[in-house]
């Protein structure tokens, strides 16, 4: 159990799961004062605040905070936020649990391309009994794009299970058994022998709409793209039109634009797309909560926190 040096107010909003985290944040830090958006509090007494989703303008009324942190896999929530002081630092999670979810979700999108289910669901629309010759897992190449905690958990499980992985990330990494690249100069090559692209890059302004009519045709012809990053990475307009012209074979998506995705909208009824509703990694309480306590515990000793985000490349 981590010890602080002091007695920590913390307050949680955390979009409708504050309990939950409350419960677990309590038995870490049982001597700290933990309030939640809908309890009384004094804005000015609180030390630390833990934010998923928060309501807007809730950051400016903490005068006094020491650190903020993100209760999901990404921070942009937090760092968009006009009143963010400049100085204040944000800290995301790492993993928490959610490695493991991510590499069971795109073993499973990954084979469905690799294996063809898309090929396969589609003749069982027509009642079609055809067979088709399965493809060699080793010559399917499966590029990742971001290689940060998750992205390369993903790709170093499809390179162990067979398939040829490649990663292109802001900076060059090392992964055992991945071809890296690294810059906007590498990105048309990384693209070109990408046959299923996985998006699992942050979210900051520079990879917004990143995978658009221009990266499409990077492709090889028939490669298909899975998201679990955020649909802000897809100009979705872009994406039906690369599916409807036969340039992308399909589209493995868990996340959109508009969440939820708003029941009008012509991905539901796309043949070629498959839709899950951002369940491809959710944050474990437990894990998470270990993170946070211990981050504690290290502010108030004067220690640096894992997990700073730098807030210049805004993960």
């Amino acid at each position: 159990m981590p010890t602080a040096n002091a007695t920590p107010n913390i307050l949680i909003s955390a979009a409708g799961e504050d309990a939950a985290w409350k419960r677990a944040l309590v038995e870490r830090l049982p001597k700290a004062n933990i309030v939640t958006g809908d309890e009384s509090y004094d804005p000015e007494t609180i030390d630390y605040a833990m934010f998923w989703k928060q309501p807007q303008g809730l950051i400016k009324t903490l005068p006094n905070l020491k650190a903020i942190f993100s209760l999901g896999a990404g921070v942009d929530h937090v760092v968009s936020s006009p009143s963010l002081p400049t100085h204040l630092p944000v800290i995301r999670l790492e993993d928490a649990g959610m490695a493991d979810q991510m590499v069971q979700y795109h073993l499973y999108a990954a084979l469905h391309f690799m294996r063809d289910f898309d090929v396969y669901a589609a003749q069982q629309a027509g009642a079609n009994w055809v067979q088709h010759d399965v493809a060699r897992i080793s010559k399917c190449r499966v590029g990742v794009m971001g290689l940060g905690a998750l992205g390369s958990a993903v790709a170093t499980s499809l390179s162990n299970l067979g398939f040829s992985v490649s990663g292109w990330s802001r900076s060059m990494k090392a992964i055992d058994g991945i071809t890296t690249y690294a810059g906007q100069e590498t990105l048309a090559e990384f693209l070109g022998q990408s046959d299923i692209l996985i998006c699992l890059l942050p979210r900051t302004p520079e990879t917004e709409n990143v995978l658009n009519s221009t990266t499409f045709s990077f492709l090889p012809k028939g490669a298909a793209i899975i998201n679990a990053a955020r649909g802000a990475m897809i100009t979705e307009a872009d994406l039906l039109r690369a599916l409807d012209t036969g340039h992308l074979r399909g589209a493995f998506l868990d996340v959109a634009v508009t969440e939820p995705l708003p029941e009008s909208h012509p991905f539901w009824d796309h043949p070629k797309i498959r839709i899950t509703p951002h369940i491809a990694a959710a944050t474990r309480f437990e894990e998470s909560a270990d993170q946070i306590a211990d981050n504690i515990v290290r502010i108030g000793n004067g220690e640096a926190p894992r997990g700073l985000v730098d807030r210049q490349i805004g993960y």
